[in-house]
């Protein structure tokens, strides 16, 4: 088992040599950790992973060789309580039934009448208008229809929740992702202003021979590394309706981290708001003030959004709109105090163009952009580089 372990870590490109190997059998004989499958899963990870960009990918691994290595034998059935928002069934609906159902009306309403559903309700409630619970087309719950609901737990179906209340987890995007990233990189070349900066650390082979041609004796002459000076800051949408767009960001982001030295890159959830993150395992305890961002990077940097801009229009429009915390301010704030510091920006969307006329929140949005969004294609890719680099 743990040679086959040792094979998919590396077929993963993680780079495992047979001396780590040795190190974590090593360990596991002289007992090291208690013998629990949570134990010998963070002595692996400190024993094969060195790069916290591979946590992920080592995730991957260790759940595909050691399906199943968390077991109850041996152990007595505790009395669990039936989960309260365990969905047992989704009720379908015809999209004759589903245009019948009318919302609560404004974001204040939904809000209000949510709070005293909370006071009222003390059972487990599913399939109904009213209550919350699961299936049905009440407001509030998951595994249901409404044209605009609270969704509490569960995973979202239909994507029309105005509000989640769920812990989820997202993770960082791959930067070391190189399949497919060629045809990227080639687009993104057409942003680039080279320029001479640092240190004198490269041969000047020109300068070099008409030097020695002149003084008749060997005249070295070096001169900084040449580099590409557009300076990027890139926003990455993370999370929810993003996840099937994994694959395309991260070549995205290992093509970009690879053309610009001078990038710095932050990721978001569905819409810009005063706080932005760098490690989404731990986006809740560090958070960048988005203030903080706008005063530090100069308007010299060209700002790229990614995301698919899909999500309540509330969340734009609306403080407390975030599906993920209450914000002060509306993001659409936040978002032209962001176009107003970076004059050159662009929104790349991943969803195809012919679909952006079907959803309210990419409409707003990309009126924000001045109808500067680009779908997430090597034409809108070359569209979006085209902008970046028209002067102002």
């Amino acid at each position: 088992m743990f040679l086959s372990f040792l094979d998919e870590l590396r077929a993963a490109g993680i780079p495992a040599s047979l001396k780590e190997h040795l190190i974590l059998l090593e360990a596991l004989d002289r007992d090291v950790i208690e013998h629990t499958p949570e134990a010998f899963y963070y002595l692996a990870r400190a024993t094969f992973v060195k790069d916290e960009g591979l946590l992920d990918r080592f995730d991957q691994v260790f759940a595909k060789v050691f399906k199943g290595i968390a077991t109850s034998y041996g152990v007595a059935p505790a009395e669990l309580p039936e989960e309260w928002l365990r969905a047992i069934a989704e009720k379908y609906l015809s999209p004759e039934e589903m245009a019948k159902i009318q919302s609560l009306g404004s974001w204040e309403e939904i809000m209000e009448t949510l709070k005293k559903r909370l006071e009222e309700q003390h059972a487990r409630h599913e399939g109904g208008s009213k209550w919350i619970g699961t299936g049905g087309t009440s407001p509030y719950g998951n595994g249901g229809y409404n044209p605009e609901g609270v969704r509490i737990g569960g995973e979202g179906k239909h994507k029309r929740a105005i509000k989640v209340w769920d812990q989820r987890e997202f993770r960082n995007l791959d930067s070391t992702r190189e399949l497919g990233t060629r045809n990227i990189k080639v687009a993104l070349r057409r942003l680039r202003r080279f320029a001479r900066e640092g240190a004198a650390d490269e041969l000047d082979i020109d300068a070099t021979i008409e030097g020695t041609a002149k003084q008749g004796w060997l005249d070295v002459h070096m001169r900084p590394e040449r580099h590409n000076a557009v300076k990027l800051l890139l926003f990455l949408d993370v999370g929810g309706s993003m996840d099937p767009f994994i694959k395309l960001c991260e070549e995205l982001f290992s093509a970009a981290t690879s053309e610009f030295k001078n990038l710095e890159f932050f990721y978001f959830h569905n819409c810009l708001y005063e706080g932005v993150w760098k490690d989404n395992r731990r986006r809740f305890q560090e958070r960048t003030p988005t203030w903080d961002i706008l005063h530090k990077y100069g308007h010299d940097y060209k700002l790229v959004f990614v995301g698919d801009a899909s999500m309540s229009a509330y969340e734009i429009t609306h403080p407390g709109g975030s599906v993920e915390h209450f914000n002060e301010e509306a993001g659409v704030a936040w978002m032209q105090r962001a176009l107003n510091t970076y004059p050159a920006a662009v929104w790349l969307n991943p969803i195809p163009r012919e679909q952006w006329g079907y959803t309210q929140s990419v409409k707003i949005l990309r009126e924000l952009m001045g109808d500067r969004m680009y779908p997430l294609t090597l034409a809108g890719l070359d569209e979006a580089m085209r902008e970046l680099s028209r002067k102002r």
